[in-house]
């Protein structure tokens, strides 16, 4: 195993074909009726505590569906510590069983802080002996470069990688992204590109990478220029609506260094399909994880830019 994540995702893309990731963000408003039936009506710890079950027998349904799939999952902690302590034990659990079904592991917790307070973080999410252990966290530098610092080192004791929010594409995003010339996000991008040359491997993919939203159009391109060797992990496919070109627009020309996400998209059916989902969830979401990786196999993506 490649002592960068940069080299592992690579490798984990070219041996499924494909860069699509799978979100798992469990919606229990949208769960099927069998696994709500567990915890509606509760409150309190105890509402928290069935919900927190439930979500672990969804996920492992999830994982065990897409693991031959797609090359990694991403969790997103808000709606496992929503559950508190039951929460996080399930992500705990929902890390290891997809850890254990040999997909990377991307915590999409947005931490942000400095010193000791962003140590913690950075060796909760990444240390393999710390609860969650993750392959890559998502990090927030809007604090300042120096937020950054812990979680890099902490990538270099356990070869774990990040991706830095650059460029997001919600509606207040560019009031402080677009600010400047060059503007906040190139320069955050020029930064990651410098400090992200020793966390390059032989496939010339960096393990320092960048959260770069569908949609932002030409501004990918600007992006992928000020960080050549960055994996771009992005949002904002499937119930987001961004279209395949749009997730594709900061790819590399070898087709490589982007990770495109999906999380409701996969996870839960549109009225079509909502009958069947009550009765066979898991081919459901087959269905959909097939058709997402399949949009983003790498034999076509050519043909798309």
């Amino acid at each position: 195993m490649s002592d960068f994540f940069g080299e592992r995702l690579a490798q984990a893309v070219r041996k499924t074909g494909n860069c699509a990731v799978v979100g798992l963000d469990p919606h229990l408003d949208r769960f099927p009726a069998s696994m709500r039936e567990r915890f509606e009506g509760r409150s309190g710890n105890a509402y928290r505590k069935e919900a927190a079950k439930a979500v672990v027998d969804f996920n492992r349904m999830v994982i065990e569906t897409v693991s031959d799939l797609v090359p990694a999952v991403k969790p997103q902690f808000a709606f496992y510590e929503a559950l508190g302590s039951h929460g996080f034990a399930a992500l705990e659990e929902t890390c290891a069983a997809a850890r254990e079904a040999g997909l990377l592991v991307l915590g999409d917790a947005k931490r942000g802080d400095i010193a000791s307070t962003a140590a913690a973080y950075a060796r909760s999410i990444l240390d393999p002996s710390g609860p969650f252990h993750c392959d890559a966290v998502t990090v927030n530098p809007w604090m300042g470069a120096d937020t950054l610092e812990p979680f890099l080192d902490a990538c270099t004791e356990t070869g774990g990688g990040m991706f830095v929010l650059v460029r997001t594409t919600n509606p207040g995003s560019r009031w402080l992204q677009h600010h400047g010339s060059p503007t906040a996000a190139i320069q955050v991008a020029e930064v990651l590109h410098q400090r992200g040359r020793a966390m390059t491997g032989p496939s010339g993919l960096s393990s320092l990478g960048a959260v770069v939203g569908a949609m932002t159009g030409d501004e990918a391109t600007r992006l992928r220029t000020a960080m050549p060797n960055a994996w771009f992990l992005v949002p904002g496919v499937g119930a987001q609506g961004g279209s395949t070109r749009d997730a594709l627009a900061g790819q590399r020309p070898d087709r490589m260094g982007c990770v495109v996400n999906s999380s409701r998209g996969v996870l839960f059916p549109s009225a079509a399909h909502s009958e069947r989902y009550e009765d066979a969830p898991g081919e459901v979401i087959r269905e959909m994880a097939k058709t997402h990786a399949e949009r983003f196999q790498l034999d076509v993506l050519t043909a798309i830019q």
